[in-house]
């Protein structure tokens, strides 16, 4: 049993990413879906797609690379664990590097970064900064 699918679906990111595999693929959960679309939206990943199947669907998640190669996501960290839960008001969020990175938020509007959910003026679980 996993206790943190969220954890799981970034650290299958960052290895995939570490050796330049062109996709991942992971079990799909509505979670894993908003932060596959928060990260197509914010530019982090070419695209996503939801394959359901019985009884477990997965998410195939297209990675992005530069034109020499070089790799749009070098980090990735979880801010929020079960352990620790981390919660921010919209307020209280500042740009990760100067606005080169971002912060995945769970929000009562569903997820977003941390952009948006300052235009939106609306708080949420600080999941994880990518950059």
């Amino acid at each position: 049993m996993m206790t943190d699918p969220i954890a799981d679906m970034l650290t299958r990111i960052r290895n995939a990413v570490s050796v330049e595999r062109p996709s991942v693929e992971m079990p799909i959960s509505k979670a894993k879906i908003g932060v596959a679309e928060v990260l197509k939206r914010e530019g982090f990943i070419w695209d996503w797609k939801a394959e359901e199947a019985q009884p477990v669907g997965s998410l195939h998640i297209d990675l992005k690379y530069g034109n020499a190669g070089e790799k749009v996501i070098r980090k990735i960290k979880r801010v929020s664990k079960p352990g620790c839960r981390v919660y921010s008001k919209s307020k209280d969020l500042r740009p990760i590097l100067n606005g080169m990175g971002i912060s995945i938020l769970s929000t009562s509007k569903g997820m977003m970064s941390d952009r948006e959910a300052r235009q939106q003026k609306v708080g949420g679980e600080v999941l994880c900064e990518i950059w």
